[in-house]
């Protein structure tokens, strides 16, 4: 070997683990003092244990963009709800003129007090007896109305 090209061998050199086991031990090494930052007393393969080392806070940074991520897409779940509320509201704030339906039906159900297509559709599904006494109204006129909210419905979008 050639005279002062290496640097000093210290063969006691001590090695030091700042994991807070205090764990020390000696052996061969260029510096005197090497402080660790994981050892085999602390580290999971060797201990079994799961356990993250973050020594630079990539977890911390995956973890908040991996929040951020959860909620830009509860805020777009949000804003779906929110905008289908929206169209179902309009929906059902129409007024009759919107069902395109013949005259005569027109005027029977304005003449009942029916304005909106929301006040049609509080009846026609559930209490198709209150349409069926008016008078004029019969089963053709039933299912007139019907067809024509539901191409209503379906041009619109709305769930209904």
């Amino acid at each position: 070997m050639r005279k002062d090209i290496h640097p000093k061998y210290y063969p006691d050199a001590k090695f030091i683990c700042t994991c807070g086991t205090g764990h020390e031990w000696t052996g061969g090494s260029t510096q005197p003092e090497i402080r660790l930052v994981i050892c085999s007393k602390c580290h999971p393969f060797y201990t079994g244990e799961q356990r993250i080392v973050d020594t630079a806070g990539q977890v911390e940074r995956f973890r908040r963009r991996f929040q951020q991520f959860e909620d830009h897409k509860k805020e777009q779940i949000d804003r779906k709800e929110m905008a289908a509320e929206k169209a179902e509201t309009r929906f059902l704030n129409q007024q009759l003129l919107a069902l395109s339906l013949p005259d005569r039906l027109f005027q029977i159900l304005t003449e009942a007090g029916y304005v909106t297509v929301g006040d049609i559709i509080g009846v026609l599904y559930d209490e198709e007896e209150k349409l069926m006494d008016l008078e004029g109204f019969g089963p053709k006129s039933l299912e007139q109305l019907m067809e024509k909210v539901e191409n209503l419905r379906q041009g619109s979008g709305v769930k209904v």
